[in-house]
């Protein structure tokens, strides 16, 4: 037996009689429902009161539909009053549609228009155009705007919906459900959104399928999250009954139902460089906002962006820092932000309630989680930076290393977790990072704190990542190097609070443990100053005496090699031999051997070259004595540095080979770099210059992929070096200054005054005497300071251009350029010559 849903489909689009012999004119298809009604009645010869009585319906119910007062009957309804007036198949599909007709003009009438925003949507230009084509193309009849609360899903939802309104002959009907409190509220929200009064609420959901039918129709529903599964439910079910139906949401959990197409709503684009202000959409809106309010923000455009770059780019948050510009600078703002989001609470009086501030948004997501989500939401909070499944899982299980239902129920969480936007996942090189926006990371920072697991939390932290530190410093020599570099330094924010925590709470053991293990992570990545301050801190602290003797031994040669890449050398002395009488009391030979070549290092850079090369060549002896073929290779390697530092280029050449020949064996990246830089080197200092570029560029290529800037500070000095012997100035000064930012940058101020006294050489070349006597100067304090000689091998071109230079500056002019250069800070010498202005732009002097 069909039902009355049937046989409207099967009344609509029969074709009427031909022949006009009953009322199937093309006259009576226009005629209004009323009309139509009363004419089949009067041709029955029914009064209104019998068509009632044989219909089973009221009398004013016939009355009011024949005056068009009431909205066109269901389907149920129309099947009865067809029976009662006799009425054959193509009079039942007029009269079904006239129903439909009168209905669908009513409906339109009554359906809650899409709003118009007050503002421009401003800098979503792109964003606006991928969502649009989803909904607008209907590649998915079901599209979810998703993302955490603030970040703009419902502004950019208006923006959609005007942009793709012609498409839909039906038109497009709002659903605005922020008012709704429960799940009962969300059906009868959207039937009086689409103007539907329904008699029946146990078929409020049929109606409403009933209703839209097949029009094309855009129904647009905001705010879904905290009645998610009441929405889900409704949306599948006229998805499958109304064919022409789409569906726009907004929500921060997706609906999870079939064929849901998700664009998840990302912040507004950030300037990627202080060039790039005026083009961002960020810095656009901010400006647009505040400018509205009367404080247009002219020519603070640098502060604009230290408030958006803070904020992430969220719109929410943009506006409202832009409201608090009635009240303070846009540099104040900055430095309050910096601190704290605090200052938005409150906002403009148009937000909802739920938008009055951040933490308003986000709070009413966090309400919607569930107690288990709750506790991992908090305890997410100790990490920085981002974090692996394996971090979270160890921190919510208190396991350094959590088994496989531990990861499971952490795997879980987190999906939920990224379903709520309340967490971001993002993936490189195969691994699954999370994070979270600093606003939310605040918030759950507050609710961690409220819980009293902070500093349990913390302390999970930092075992996880102590752990992490001890695993990975065994790859940091070897093929794996440059894959565990990368990941340490994807960690580097959480290894820096692993390591806060680790001083703050005065945990010796831990604090030196974590220091010693990151000190050649510090060295490789150029970190020299903080992973140095981190061992010093860490060995100062009160019962340092009881830490296993391996870990302060440990901790005692990475803090004398770090003070040694400082240049730093009293301080490097005096922790090695302390390392040094560490091993040996442990009969720890390997590590006696590696302190010997620390301690052959620091005498190579104050030129002493005798201890040096005693030192390595013991540190080789006990290498040898262990098979240890890594520690054979760098005993060669430095071996070679130390002769080609003091001349002898035919011996360090014989040396640094056979290094180069086993690292590329062992697969140890630094070592293959160190061996072709002193290779090119010795190329250099011997005049094959095609040899030493191909030498020095390919080591210049090999630090860049590893990330070691010692390395890649070298090469460029020494490819500098070439380029000026070969004429070509322009291209040496260029690689010269490179390789000088990154040495200053480092700390290694033996290597920035032997760049300087290059550059010197090159200013003299170029006639700019005077600039050369200030760069001598400048390498000549430097020196003093650290008492380190020129390295014999550099001699010769430096005594030829203080010759040049005193031959044609007068003793007073060189005197005062000299002094000049050498009372100069590092930092500041490359800035220019006072005697030419200070201009920062150094290509003037050449």
């Amino acid at each position: 037996m069909a039902t009355a849903t049937d046989e409207v489909g099967d009344w609509v689009g029969r074709p009427l009689p031909s022949d006009g012999s009953r009322r199937g004119s093309d006259d009576a298809q226009a005629t209004g429902f009323g009309d139509l009604l009363r004419r089949h009645r009067r041709e029955a010869g029914l009064s209104q009161e019998g068509l009632a009585e044989l219909a089973g319906v009221s009398v004013d119910a016939i009355a009011a539909l024949e005056r068009g007062r009431r909205r066109a009957p269901r389907p149920h309804t129309l099947r009865l009053l067809g029976d009662a007036l006799h009425l054959g198949a193509p009079e039942r599909a007029q009269l079904t549609a006239a129903a439909r007709r009168d209905g669908d003009a009513g409906s339109a009438a009554a359906m809650r228009a899409v709003p118009v925003p007050a503002n421009e949507l401003v800098g979503r230009a792109d964003e606006l155009a991928m969502a649009a084509r989803l909904v607008g193309d209907r590649v998915a009849r079901l599209t979810t705007l998703s993302g955490p609360g603030g970040v703009g899903k419902t502004r950019l939802m208006l923006g959609v919906a005007a942009a793709v309104a012609h498409r839909f002959e039906d038109g497009a009907c709002w659903v605005p459900l922020a008012p709704v409190s429960d799940k009962a509220g969300v059906a009868p929200a959207v039937a009086a959104s689409l103007g539907l009064h329904p008699l029946d609420a146990g078929r409020l959901v049929q109606e409403i399928a009933e209703h839209i039918g097949r029009r094309t129709l855009l129904l647009v529903v905001d705010n879904c999250a905290h009645v998610v599964g009441e929405v889900a439910t409704i949306c599948a079910a006229l998805l499958e009954s109304c064919p022409n139906l789409s569906i726009l949401t907004s929500s921060r959990e997706l609906l999870r139902i079939g064929g849901e197409s998700v664009y998840v709503v990302p912040p507004l684009a950030l300037p990627d460089s202080d060039d790039e202000l005026d083009d961002s959409p960020a810095v656009k809106l901010f400006v647009d906002r505040a400018t509205a309010r009367g404080n247009a923000p002219a020519g603070q455009l640098d502060q604009v962006a230290r408030v958006v770059r803070r904020l992430e780019g969220m719109p929410l948050a943009i506006e409202l820092a832009a409201a608090r510009t009635n009240v303070l600078t846009v540099e104040e703002l900055a430095t309050e932000l910096e601190t704290s989001f605090g200052i938005l609470a409150g906002g403009a009086s148009t937000a909802s309630p739920r938008q009055q501030s951040l933490y308003g948004a986000i709070e009413w997501s966090h309400d919607l989680l569930t107690p288990p989500e709750r506790e991992l939401f908090a305890l997410l909070s100790v990490f920085a930076g981002g974090w692996t499944l394996n971090a979270a899982a160890s921190v919510l299980s208190g396991s350094v290393v959590p088994g496989p239902l531990e990861r499971a129920r952490a795997l879980d969480l987190t999906s939920r977790l990224v379903d709520k936007s309340l967490i971001r996942v993002s993936r490189d090189r195969g691994i699954a990072r999370y994070d979270m926006l600093a606003v939310i990371r605040e918030f759950a920072a507050g609710q961690l704190a409220a819980s009293g697991r902070g500093e349990e939390a913390a302390q999970h932290h930092a075992a996880f990542y102590i752990a992490l530190a001890e695993e990975a410093e065994h790859h940091l020599r070897g093929a794996d190097q440059a894959e565990w570099l990368d990941r340490l330094d994807s960690e580097l924010d959480n290894l820096r609070a692993a390591m806060a925590w680790s001083l703050r709470s005065g945990t010796a053991g831990e604090a030196v443990r974590l220091a010693g293990e990151l000190w050649l992570f510090c060295y490789l990545r150029g970190h020299y100053a903080e992973g140095g301050e981190w061992l010093e801190r860490a060995l100062a602290l009160r019962g340092t005496a009881g830490v296993e003797p391996q870990y302060r031994a440990k901790a005692l040669l990475g803090a004398g090699m770090l003070a040694f890449l400082q240049c730093e050398y009293d301080v490097a002395t005096t922790r090695l031999e302390s390392a040094l009488a560490q091993y040996k009391e442990l009969g720890d030979t390997a590590g006696t051997a590696l302190v010997m070549q620390r301690l052959g290092g620091v005498a190579r850079e104050r030129g002493d070259y005798v201890t040096a090369e005693n030192l390595h060549c013991q540190s080789y002896d006990l290498f040898e004595s262990l098979g240890d073929r890594s520690g054979m290779s760098w005993a060669h390697n430095h071996l070679g540095f130390v002769a080609w530092l003091r001349g002898d280029l035919e011996i360090a050449a014989r040396r640094c080979r056979r290094a180069r020949d086993s690292f590329r064996v062992l697969g140890d990246g630094e070592g293959l770099a160190w061996s072709l830089i002193s290779l090119g080197t010795i190329a250099q200092y011997s005049g094959e210059l095609t040899e030493a570029e191909d030498l020095l560029t390919e080591s210049l290529a090999l630090s860049q992929r590893l990330g070691y800037r010692e390395g890649v500070a070298w090469s460029l000095n020494q490819l500098g070096i070439v380029e000026r012997r070969r004429g070509f100035i322009d291209r040496a000064v260029h690689l010269l200054d490179e390789s000088l930012a990154e040495h200053r940058d480092l700390g290694d101020r033996w290597r920035s005054a032997s760049v300087l006294e290059e550059l010197a050489t090159v200013a003299q070349q170029r006639d700019r005497t005077e600039y050369a006597a200030f760069l001598i100067g400048a390498a000549d304090g430097i020196r003093e300071v650290i008492g380190a000689p020129v390295p014999e091998v550099e001699k010769p071109d430096l005594l030829a251009t203080r010759r040049a230079i005193e031959q044609t500056l007068d003793r007073r002019a060189f005197r005062a350029a000299w002094s000049a250069g050498r009372a100069a800070p590092l930092a500041a010498v490359a800035d220019g010559y006072p005697g030419t202005g200070g201009t920062p732009d150094r290509s003037t002097h050449f």
